[in-house]
């Protein structure tokens, strides 16, 4: 007998054939074509789950193969069609029925279907493969019905899903409507008019969000960084659906979609600890799966204690942020995982964080301060857009009753400047090519020699020139003006701090 399933590589579905055959010898259930521990102990499952179900287990020599046998098989999703195949070896199911659908599900010992990872990133499959429809356990129905064209038949038990490919059941196809999850997109517990004061970060942090420009905030501890860094969500676009499924697939295979949470509507806002390792940020392992950079695609990378993370794992940073996609190599395939983020990150100006502040002395010698921030690549400082100094918050500001301007009109801004940068070349301005800026970041003679003495004095790369024609570009757009002038030149060299003091 045959049933089908499916698997992953990366957050790409793959069809598997699973074979059943019965034949004469101990009683013994054997599982082949590369499965790893968790589907060989599918073997103790699948056979309490058909026994506590009702039906008989032969007492034969049951060999299980798994197709395409020279690819590794992970994961317990494999359970419930290989129950079904047993049962149709059997004579229980028609094969030709069970033969129509993809299927997948982890048993209980009882013959329950638990939920699994990645039920989103399968359904596409069905019509790839001309299937009738994907049966999954009820957990997943929600998240797997954002496609509504496909036939979604969620089951509750073993039981259930053997009637149903038998005809015994009548199973409606599961049906949600997106779009009423999508309103909640902008719905947000924090907002940009809680913020006191900053308000040159603020205006940073707007030009940094408009042109989708990477940012750095320095400055002491209590200042307001990581606040800041958490209302940037509140400040971007909402998502559309294309973008939604392609987040919402990279969630569901790392298994953080359930019932409750069946979509990713809102922008990803990702804040892993310093201690993470290169493989916790940027994916892989054993059997390759996303990081924290690309778990936090279409939305913010937040790193706080910049210099504090491992250097390899800084370093590792580089090629997300330059293609927008991570590449894990294998020995038998590369996976590709997207990884579009902003990246945002903070630090302190010194190992004591008081450097430079009017109410606190710092205590550390120029050579600590020196080495604190070389801590920091020359590279990945090149890739960070925009670097600003965020100091303490003044008792003034703090006192003031009126709130700050809300995030949903700094976001009209956005959207606005956003939608000059699609209608020019299709692309954010922090994404331009060489031959792109050229042709559209063109300086007059003024504000191309103010570039040039800045270039000069404060000895940047080749990269940060690009940046600064980059940022005054986006400076420049939510001006909604043409040309860059020495007023946008000005803002954008303003916003390279760091590059005088390393």
């Amino acid at each position: 007998a045959k049933s089908y399933s499916a698997g992953t590589i990366g957050i790409e579905p793959y069809l598997i054939e699973i074979e059943s055959d019965i034949s004469r010898g101990l009683p013994q259930l054997n599982i082949v074509g590369l499965p790893d521990t968790a589907i060989k102990e599918s073997k103790e499952r699948v056979r309490s789950a058909i026994l506590n179900s009702g039906f008989d287990f032969p007492a034969k020599r049951l060999t299980i193969n798994l197709a395409p046998a020279h690819t590794k098989k992970e994961g317990s999703l494999y359970d419930l069609p290989i129950a079904l195949a047993i049962l149709a070896s059997i004579g229980n199911i028609d094969n030709s029925n069970l033969e129509k659908f993809i299927i997948v599900g982890e048993l209980a010992l009882d013959g329950t279907v638990r939920p699994v990872k990645g039920a989103l990133n399968l359904v596409g499959l069905v019509k790839e493969r001309r299937k009738s429809g994907l049966i999954l356990p009820s957990e997943n129905a929600k998240e797997a019905s954002f496609y509504q064209n496909i036939q979604v038949y969620p089951v509750q038990n073993l039981l259930e899903a053997a009637a149903f490919i038998q005809g015994k059941l009548n199973i409606s196809p599961f049906k949600s409507n997106p779009k009423d999850i999508a309103k909640y997109a902008n719905k947000y517990d924090c907002d940009f008019s809680e913020v006191k004061g900053q308000y040159q970060a603020k205006r940073a942090i707007e030009v940094a969000v408009a042109g989708a420009h990477n940012l750095l905030m320095i400055g002491p501890p209590g200042a307001g960084k990581t606040m800041l860094a958490k209302r940037i969500p509140t400040i971007l676009p909402a998502m559309n659906i294309e973008e939604a499924i392609e987040v919402s697939k990279i969630h569901s295979i790392s298994g953080l979609l359930n019932s409750n949470n069946p979509f990713v509507f809102q922008r990803p806002y990702r804040s892993p600890h310093h201690t993470s390792s290169d493989v916790a940020l940027i994916g892989g392992g054993t059997y390759p799966k996303p990081g924290e950079v690309s778990l936090s695609h279409k939305g913010v990378l937040y790193l706080d204690e910049l210099p504090e993370f491992k250097r390899n794992a800084l370093e590792a940073l580089r090629q997300p942020l330059e293609d927008g996609q991570v590449t894990v190599a294998r020995a038998q395939r590369s996976i590709r995982f997207p990884s579009e983020f902003m990246l945002v990150a903070s630090m302190n100006p010194c190992p004591c964080g008081y450097y430079g502040s009017n109410t606190t002395q710092c205590n550390c010698s120029p050579y600590k301060i020196q080495s604190y921030l070389q801590k920091i690549s020359g590279p990945l400082l090149d890739r960070i857009d925009i670097q600003i100094r965020v100091p303490a918050v003044k008792y003034k500001e703090l006192s003031e009753e009126a709130l700050s301007e809300p995030s949903t009109e700094i976001r009209k801004r956005i959207e606005k400047t956003r939608k000059i940068q699609m209608k020019r070349v299709k692309k954010f301005n922090s994404r331009l090519a060489t031959r792109e800026i050229k042709k559209f970041c063109s300086l007059g003679s003024e504000p191309s020699t103010l570039l040039k003495m800045a270039i000069e004095e404060l000895r940047l790369s080749a990269r940060a020139y690009d940046k600064i024609l980059k940022v005054a570009r986006t400076i420049a757009d939510l001006d909604s003006s043409q040309e860059i002038n020495n007023q946008h030149i000005s803002e954008a060299i303003s916003y390279r701090t760091l590059d005088r003091e390393i």
